[in-house]
C-alpha cells in the first residue's frame, strides 16, 4: 500500500456498513458486534451521537474508494495534569486482509499529529489484554505501557 493513497477522514453515517463488518470480524473484542440487519438501528443511534459531539469524532481510513480502518477518539479534560487535556484513541480496525500493511500506523500517526496540533498534553488507548500483535505494534509506535485497567460490564 501507498500511504499517500490512504485518505483519513470523519467517517460518515453512509460509511456504517462498512464500519459495522470490520467491528464484526473482530472475534477478540468480545463486543457483540454482528451484521444482522435488526442491529443496525443500535450502530445508527451511536453513530449520531458521536457525531454530534464535540469532543468525539469517528474516522474511516479510505483506499481505493473502500473503508479500509476505522478508529475514534475522544477528547477529556481534568484537573490532574494543571488541567490539560487528553487524547483517548478507541475502536481501532484495520479490515482484516490489508493488516500489516501501514493502515494501522498512518491512522494512529494521523491521531499523534492531531492531539499534538491541539496542543494535547498526551496521547493514550487500551487494547484488549489477548492482543498481543496489536500491543507490540503500539510499541513499535512509541506508546508505554504504563497502567492497569479496570472493566465493569452493565448489560
Amino acid at each position: 500500500m501507498n500511504s499517500a493513497d490512504l485518505i483519513i477522514r470523519e467517517a460518515r453515517e453512509a460509511d456504517l456498513p462498512s464500519l459495522i463488518d470490520l467491528f464484526a470480524a473482530d472475534a477478540v473484542g468480545g463486543h457483540g458486534d454482528t451484521t444482522d440487519p435488526s442491529a443496525y438501528g443500535d450502530y445508527l443511534r451511536a453513530f449520531r451521537t458521536v457525531d454530534a459531539s464535540s469532543e468525539q469524532t469517528l474516522y474511516a481510513a479510505e483506499l481505493a474508494g473502500e473503508v479500509v480502518g476505522t478508529f475514534q477518539t475522544m477528547i477529556t479534560t481534568s484537573l490532574t495534569g494543571r488541567g490539560s487535556s487528553a487524547m483517548i484513541i478507541e475502536a481501532v480496525q484495520t479490515r482484516t486482509d490489508l493488516r500489516g500493511q501501514g493502515i494501522g500506523a498512518a491512522m494512529i500517526n494521523f491521531c499523534i499529529a492531531e492531539a499534538k496540533s491541539r496542543g494535547m498534553r498526551l496521547v493514550q488507548l487500551t487494547s484488549n489484554a489477548q492482543r498481543k500483535d496489536a500491543h507490540r505494534f503500539y510499541e513499535r509506535l512509541g506508546f508505554k505501557p504504563s497502567h492497569l485497567g479496570f472493566k465493569m460490564t452493565l448489560k
